[in-house]
């Protein structure tokens, strides 16, 4: 177990906080010009040529074992699905507003998790997660009204997110997270191939290179790097400082990214989506705090009732003596 060190967890969640929205703010550069198929090759192809080798230095695929590996698929396959849908939102809406609609991810995940793993989910936090879906729709109204159902792939992202990380949930212990996403970025890069050839004799989605200029190219380059730092960046911080106290900081996404907007595309959002925002910020981060003090009392009650028990349970009779 690595030593916490929540000083250098947050600062490396910071960085996750600025790479994250800044690859999304280049993706948005590259939406007009290049095929999200395409952009989807160069994010998943680059994350395995980066995380393969580093795999394969620490001694490989050890962890891996047959029971997992359906798991791994369905993850990999919702992952590649909620990344090409944000890519798509990114083509129609505002930076700022695509990343805060796609935060309602945390109030579905506590959902999902009570209706489909049966998990405790008290009152008050029924009560946040329906103020986080009302400040969404805040920022969902004003975007709906310009640009119509493309206001919607937001939610998509949410939804296939939220399953993603459930899944992830069921595979994340016994699995080595960097060994995870490379085997996830191989397996992506093995069904996307096929798919871009495939999409390209039959001319049922773009996929044409030739439109790619150089600058194009490097920006391509660029998104496949920043979405592997951002992955990497999140799980170093996560093995330095308690997931309670990095949660809440993933909402800086949502300010970076309407900075971003405003500096590379002039977008800020309106009086109504910013209140929204707000809201979907404020009920988010109750609802981790909150988490977080459920699981504490959890835990608190479980080290009582073992301590209870301890103290019950009589101490083993001492063996009878052996006949000499």
């Amino acid at each position: 177990m690595t030593q916490d060190r929540p000083v250098l967890g947050i600062l490396l969640m910071l960085g996750f906080c600025v790479v994250a929205p800044l690859g999304d703010a280049v993706v948005k550069l590259l939406g007009t010009s290049v095929p999200v198929l395409v952009l989807l090759v160069m994010r998943f192809g680059i994350q395995a040529l980066i995380l393969v080798p580093i795999v394969i230095s620490r001694g490989g695929l050890g962890w891996l074992r047959r029971s997992v590996i359906g798991w791994i698929a369905l993850r990999t396959l919702l992952h590649m699905a909620a990344i090409a849908a944000m890519f798509t939102a990114l083509k129609y809406l505002p930076l700022a507003d695509a990343v805060a609609i796609s935060f309602v991810m945390p109030f579905l995940m506590l959902l999902l998790g009570r209706f489909l793993l049966g998990e405790e989910v008290g009152m008050r936090r029924i009560i946040a997660c329906l103020v986080g879906f009302g400040g969404t729709l805040m920022v969902v109204q004003p975007s709906f009204a310009e640009v119509g159902w493309p206001a919607l792939w937001p939610l998509v992202v949410a939804v296939l997110f939220s399953l993603f990380m459930l899944v992830t949930r069921q595979i994340a212990r016994g699995t080595d997270p960097i060994g995870l996403q490379a085997v996830s970025g191989a397996m992506a890069v093995v069904l996307l191939i096929p798919a871009w050839f495939l999409a390209s004799a039959l001319e049922v989605a773009p996929s044409d290179l030739a439109a790619v200029s150089a600058v194009d190219w490097g920006l391509l380059v660029s998104v496949g790097l920043m979405g592997t730092v951002a992955h990497l960046l999140m799980t170093w911080a996560l093995r330095f400082a308690p997931a309670a106290t990095l949660a809440p900081m993933q909402y800086l996404e949502i300010p970076l990214a309407t900075v971003f907007g405003f500096l590379m595309f002039g977008d800020l959002p309106n009086l109504l989506a910013s209140a929204g925002i707000a809201v979907t910020i404020g009920a988010g981060i109750y609802v981790v705090l909150r988490e977080h003090a459920v699981a504490r009392a959890t835990t608190r009650l479980k080290e009582q009732a073992e301590a209870g028990l301890s103290r019950l349970t009589p101490p083993p009779e001492p063996a009878p003596a052996q006949a000499p």
